[in-house]
């Protein structure tokens, strides 16, 4: 302190160690920030890729697999008056396999999704899964499938939009199979009674040709599933081609 009383900076001596604790705090307290910068980074990096990335190459892999089938499907038309509705075929698709598209046109005229058997993780990452427990497309009982609300393309990410009489469109090789939607129902993701034979109707035993469509709910969550229920309306060869109000859609 000067002899007027103000007060000075104190300069330590040059000759004195220097004080090492406050180099370490500051060195721990800066490594720790660029650990969490980097761990910042790295987030975002996986959000990205996981809610943009996953939807680019998901979509460009389902679209090679419908043009894919489609062609295959050109190549291997039935004759011309034969019946729709043979699932012979459909009944040896192994675990895996895409072998239909779907097709919905509440969700735009160009809606098309591939449809491969069964519902594992790997198989739902490139498109919409048929559960491999339930009926094929057309047949008696309740043809499911299951699709993500979000991320890897998310084909069922409208699945909420979707209202009774919106029709949805199974396209095989030789049959288009037009499903009408009748109701729709939130459950817990262990509710697997909805895709039962009859849904929710234990040891019943099926007479039509029904549908239902499994996502997840909330968007973004697995807390529940969002179910979509519907019934067969009707059927034609493909070589006849689907009428062109079967993609309309009521208001």
């Amino acid at each position: 302190m000067r002899e007027d009383g103000a007060v000075t900076r104190f300069d330590p001596d040059p000759a004195a160690p220097p004080r090492r604790g406050g180099g370490i705090l500051r060195g721990l307290a800066g490594l720790l920030g660029e650990l969490l910068i980097t761990a910042g980074v790295f987030c975002l990096a996986f959000v990205v890729w996981q809610l943009w990335w996953t939807d680019v190459v998901s979509d460009a892999d389902a679209a090679d697999t419908v043009a894919a089938m489609e062609a295959s499907f050109n190549d291997s038309l039935v004759p011309q008056g034969s019946e729709a509705g043979g699932n012979a075929d459909l009944r040896q698709i192994k675990l895996g396999d895409a072998y239909a598209v779907v097709r919905i046109p509440r969700f735009g005229a160009d809606y098309a999704r591939p449809l491969y058997q069964g519902t594992t993780r790997t198989i739902l990452q490139r498109g919409v899964g048929h559960y491999d427990k339930t009926v094929q497309p057309g047949e008696i009982g309740n043809f499911s499938m299951a699709g993500h609300r979000t991320t890897y393309g998310k084909p069922f990410n409208r699945i909420a939009e979707l209202k009774p009489g919106d029709r949805v469109i199974i396209e095989t090789a030789d049959t288009f199979f037009v499903y009408r939607i009748t109701d729709h129902e939130i459950v817990l993701p262990t509710a697997v009674q909805v895709v039962l034979p009859v849904p929710n109707e234990p040891g019943v035993k099926p007479s039509e040709a029904l549908m239902t469509m499994t996502s997840c709910h909330p968007e973004f969550s697995s807390r529940q599933r969002y179910v979509q229920h519907g019934i067969l309306e009707t059927t034609f060869p493909r070589t006849d081609g689907l009428p062109a109000e079967y993609m309309e859609v009521s208001t």
